[in-house]
């Protein structure tokens, strides 16, 4: 059977079978099938979807198609945390270092910018000497030694999914459910978990605006979980409007420093306590009550922060960073407020509106191979429901020179929208998806709350 029989069987409306997905993805892998091909596989997909057994049979073909993360020597429980993506969402980087500070295993791998997103290794490694690119022995025995390493996806894990997350963004195929669940738990599934917890947004700014399709994304990277021996849980989160107030590789550590120093936004810090309440139940903690306790307790104690630290000084990155984020972190030349043009109320940030400014001031990617400007981005000073008069400062605008700073306030321009009356809240945390089903959640904030 030839790639382009596969292809036409896809484009029809077929399946392919497991020994096929297999074989594909393994000459993918090799570099024996093309890029054009796949390509126009994943283009099928998109339109003609596939069933949950092709979606099962991808993710194990791309687990295959590499090496995993050996950690099944420790005794503590291992568990992740994966975020399907959102403007401003640095949640990882908080997150991680939390859950170590708590007793357990993280061995969180991330990845890039993507589209409209941004990525957490950009984040990273706008720290002085960062390094994300850990070998797996490398990031087994930091994980061993700290609790934690914070790396990217190596050339050893998922190889295939690898080629095909970049072909991916590149062909428009980014949005295709079982695309997306495939290649999200064929890393996670290789890192070794005794857990997984996902963040999957809806809203405007994420790549599943729509919440029933939240919730078929959710169920599907559940149910490949839990098949894997990995129990999976979901929370669904608003990515209505950027999530805290920076956005923007550095501008987002600096922020990141803020909320385990036990300070920064509301709507950041609770969001992370709620993904970090999951991974300690998953890791043990006896309920919900003790585990939100103990994930406050470590913010509160300085643990946290200290745990980051740890790791900083473990990959090589500047501590400086910790004591002095502004000190040590780059810095834009040219900062500007945005001012409101009207009274009122803000009614709405749109998150895509101000990725993509983001990218165009440099702090992201139209193409794989540019480089990333980690100092550009926003400091947003008011949020959806916020009373408005006219002059008040709406963000902080970091660029790198005149032309892109203009650029900036016109996307500020169309991002801002005011209006006369405040818009209906939106809970920050509506739902709780496991294997037994789905849970509304009251939410103890809510975006749109003045």
């Amino acid at each position: 059977m030839t790639v382009v029989e596969l292809v036409e069987r896809k484009r029809d409306g077929g399946r392919l079978t497991p020994a096929e997905w297999r074989a594909l993805m393994s000459g993918y892998a090799a570099g024996d099938v093309p890029d054009y091909q796949v390509a126009a596989l994943a283009m099928a997909v998109y339109f003609r979807g596939m069933d949950d057994e092709e979606t099962e049979a991808l993710m194990t073909a791309m687990l295959e198609s590499g090496r995993r993360l050996e950690l099944s020597h420790l005794t503590m429980p291992r568990i992740d945390k994966h975020s399907t993506g959102g403007v401003g969402d640095k949640v990882s980087i908080i997150l991680a270092p939390l859950v170590a500070a708590c007793g357990i295993a993280v061995p969180m791998m991330s990845g890039r910018g993507l589209g409209h997103t941004g990525g957490t290794l950009d984040k990273l490694e706008s720290i002085p000497g960062f390094r994300t690119r850990l070998t797996l022995e490398e990031a087994a025995a930091q994980v061993g030694r700290i609790g934690c390493a914070l790396i990217g996806q190596t050339r050893e894990i998922a190889p295939a999914d690898r080629r095909f997350y970049a072909l991916r963004d590149a062909t428009a195929t980014v949005e295709a459910i079982p695309l997306i669940a495939a290649s999200i738990m064929s890393k996670k599934l290789a890192e070794g978990l005794t857990g997984l917890v996902l963040d999957v947004k809806t809203g405007a700014g994420a790549f599943m605006p729509r919440l029933e399709d939240a919730f078929k994304l959710a169920r599907t990277m559940i149910a490949l979980g839990e098949k894997h021996g990995c129990p999976t849980v979901a929370l669904l989160t608003d990515m209505d409007a950027p999530l805290g107030e920076a956005c923007g590789n550095a501008l987002e550590v600096e922020e990141s420093v803020h909320v385990l120093r036990g300070e920064g936004p509301a709507d950041l810090r609770e969001v992370t306590l709620a993904l970090a309440t999951e991974m300690l139940l998953l890791g043990g903690a006896p309920g919900v009550g003790q585990a939100r306790e103990t994930a406050e307790h470590a913010l509160a104690s300085g643990a946290a922060l200290r745990k980051f630290r740890e790791i900083v000084q473990a990959q090589g990155g500047h501590p400086g960073v910790i004591d002095n984020p502004v000190a040590h972190l780059p810095r834009a030349p040219l900062r500007e407020r945005f001012e409101a043009p009207r009274g009122g109320f803000v009614q709405r940030i749109e998150p895509r509106i101000v990725g993509r400014a983001i990218t165009t001031l440099g702090g992201g990617r139209t193409r794989v191979e540019d480089e990333v400007d980690p100092a550009v981005g926003f400091v947003l000073k008011l949020r959806p429901g916020a009373p408005v008069r006219p002059g008040d400062a709406l963000a902080t605008i970091h660029a790198r020179d005149e032309a892109t700073l203009a650029l900036a306030r016109e996307a500020l321009a169309r991002a801002f929208v005011i209006g006369d009356e405040a818009p209906a809240p939106r809970p920050l945390v509506s739902h709780r998806v496991t294997a037994r089903g789905v849970e509304e959640l009251p939410g103890p904030l809510q975006i749109g709350d003045p």
